[in-house]
């Protein structure tokens, strides 16, 4: 078996990364009070930004922090709750539509010039976005990689963990939600984009469960010291990463196809008005 010892800790401190992560909530909480007393914000994009924040609060300092370091499933559930879950939800608080609208017209003006910059256009392009994504995913499992972030007592929080969730932000943000971005891709290219992510994250977990030797010397070395057969333990996380990205992804798919039927709605409806 590779079940967590009942005696080890549940939670890894993290001051540095649970301050920041507060900031971002009262942040949040300051765009949400001052826009509505005006333009409104609905509460689902409110509810979606702070589920989304907790899930990264949980992965970041709870068990799959804790125990990401003891076996290999804890990590793979690490990865998935960041990169596919807490931060997609994030992006569809719209956080980048609530900066523009709770800035004072000032810093409204510079905001917008920097989402109208090339820097940004370019950081957003989906074929980029997607070779972040993908790349960041697959080579931070190469066994050189994890062998170094699992050798490394910070390589984790201040390297992988920032890694993971800034090429998720950046490859979600131009294809869920309604942040304001300068080109955002064709609702097609939105389907595709997310349709394609499924290739690379189940490759990834064919590839480590199929494997018939261990990969990361490391989680043998602390399974076996647990009376654990770390092959188990991965042949296990590789099915995670290959059962759930299908779900996962699927969901986001299906919202993207959700959000181009309603797009295509709202033009008809004011084609007809124009030619009534």
């Amino acid at each position: 078996m590779f079940l967590i010892p009942s005696d080890y800790p549940m939670w890894q401190e993290n001051l540095f990364l649970t301050a920041n992560l507060g900031l971002a909530g009262l942040l949040y909480m300051w765009g949400v009070l001052r826009v509505r007393r005006s333009l409104g914000w609905h509460p689902a994009a409110t509810l979606s930004f702070y589920v989304g924040l907790g899930a990264l609060f949980f992965a970041a300092v709870g068990p799959p922090m804790a125990w990401a370091h003891v076996f290999f499933w804890p990590h793979m559930v690490q990865h998935l709750l960041i990169m596919m879950i807490a931060v997609p939800l994030m992006v569809l608080g719209n956080p980048i539509t609530l900066a523009v609208q709770a800035s004072s017209p000032a810093i409204r003006r510079v905001v917008v010039q920097a989402l109208r910059s090339r820097a940004v256009r370019v950081l957003t392009n989906p074929v980029l976005t997607w070779l972040l994504f993908a790349g960041t995913l697959l080579i931070t499992h190469m066994p050189v990689v994890m062998e170094w972030s699992l050798a490394s007592h910070h390589a984790m929080h201040v390297i992988i963990f920032p890694l993971y969730v800034v090429a998720a932000f950046l490859f979600y943000l131009p294809l869920i939600g309604n942040n304001m971005l300068p080109d955002r891709p064709r609702p097609a290219v939105r389907l595709l984009s997310l349709g394609l992510m499924m290739v690379p994250e189940t490759m990834l977990g064919m590839v480590i469960h199929f494997t018939p030797f261990v990969l990361y010397p490391s989680y043998e070395a602390s399974a076996t010291a647990l009376g654990a057969d770390a092959l188990t333990d991965q042949k296990f996380a590789g099915a995670l990463a290959w059962a759930l990205t299908m779900v996962i992804d699927g969901i986001w798919t299906m919202l993207a196809a959700w959000e181009w039927y309603r797009d295509e709605e709202r033009r008809a409806v004011r084609e007809e008005s124009v030619h009534a």
